[in-house]
């Protein structure tokens, strides 16, 4: 079977748009060290694979949620705590792309050479479906 010009341009369109959907971030101002941000308003966080990005305009400064498989979320910093580089997400862990450490999705060590966990942020979920975040305790 062949795959004509426009087939094959359909499908890498259709995945190239889901890739750039998973690169969104979400602006958010926190208002006394908290972030709070709906759920209806990031449906990458759908599923027990979700995850969000969420970007502080103040600082620059950005936020993983990360659904759980088990439920729940979890908030970690993206920089990992080898040598400061931003780890990417995968389906089920956080990957950093300079030397290979390993992070499960709620931030603790899977494989080094890291040692430490990513910084972690208390999460909460209202019953109105607000994800609160405090950043006062990384």
């Amino acid at each position: 079977m062949t795959l004509g010009r426009r087939r094959f341009v359909g499908i890498a369109v259709t995945g190239l748009a889901g890739a750039c959907a998973s690169l969104v971030t979400t602006p958010v101002r926190p208002v006394h060290g908290k972030i709070r941000v709906s759920l209806d308003d990031l449906p990458g966080l759908a599923g027990p694979r979700g995850s969000a990005r969420l970007r502080l305009p103040e600082t620059g400064r950005t936020i993983y949620i990360l659904a759980l498989p088990a439920g729940g979320f979890a908030a970690v910093s993206p920089i990992c705590k080898h040598q400061g580089c931003t780890v990417e997400i995968q389906p089920d862990r956080l990957s950093c792309p300079c030397h290979g450490s390993q992070y499960g999705r709620d931030g603790r060590v899977l494989r080094g050479p890291t040692q430490a966990p990513l910084d972690r942020f208390p999460v909460s979920l209202a019953t109105d479906r607000t994800l609160i975040v405090d950043l006062g305790t990384p």
